[in-house]
């Protein structure tokens, strides 16, 4: 299963009409750049090459995604062509490869780079929580097998997952991992904010 459902093949089966394809009459650009330029995946970051290229950081993603090798290729074109794709080159596989990189980069000291600059802008989006005043929030996911469940949004002041209100909400949890928002703060504990000082109490719990 792709790890996210505007997959290309899913544009092309039917969902073209409500999916824009910002680069589709563009120039040339790499295929990164254009995968994480389509709407619905605000939430991801880029992936440099460089970090791809290094075997180490790819252990154990051979036996995870079918045809590694043409995916992996796929993911390093520096001149996709947006405009050819679903005549030429069934990218689902190097969709799954990406998402599964992208969940091991973003836990890098570069990867936590990107990822705070959007947490910090408020790209992620904010807990729904009265309580919680506005507090930006993490993508989460609730596996780390691909295909399992669509990402979440982890709120550090009240501790709690909420489903995503933007078209990200249909990006697969795998690509950000299950442990992403306590490595995070982990790494950044200046960020983490405190415990909201008054909590919600349901009209039914409340004595009289």
């Amino acid at each position: 299963m792709p790890l996210h459902l505007f997959s290309v093949s899913a544009i092309m089966s039917g969902n073209q009409h409500s999916i824009s394809r910002p680069y589709e009459s563009g120039p040339v650009c790499s295929w990164i750049h254009w995968f994480t330029g389509l709407q619905g995946h605000d939430f991801l970051c880029r992936v440099p090459n460089d970090y791809i290229l290094d075997r180490f950081n790819l252990t154990g993603l051979e036996t995870a995604v079918p045809n590694f090798n043409v995916a992996l290729q796929t993911i390093l074109d520096p001149e996709f062509e947006p405009e050819v794709w679903d005549k030429a080159v069934d990218t689902v596989h190097a969709e799954t490869l990406y998402g599964l990189i992208h969940a091991r980069y973003i836990l890098t000291s570069h990867g936590l780079e990107a990822m705070c600059k959007k947490y910090e802008r408020g790209e992620f989006g904010i807990c729904p929580r009265f309580y919680c005043k506005g507090q930006n929030t993490l993508p989460i996911g609730l596996s780390d097998l691909c295909g399992h469940s669509h990402v979440k949004l982890y709120c550090p002041r009240c501790l709690d997952v909420y489903q995503p209100r933007s078209r990200c909400c249909l990006l697969d949890g795998a690509m950000f991992g299950t442990g992403f928002p306590h490595m995070f703060f982990m790494q950044l504990p200046e960020l983490r904010p405190h415990p909201p000082d008054e909590k919600y109490v349901g009209r039914s719990t409340i004595r009289h």
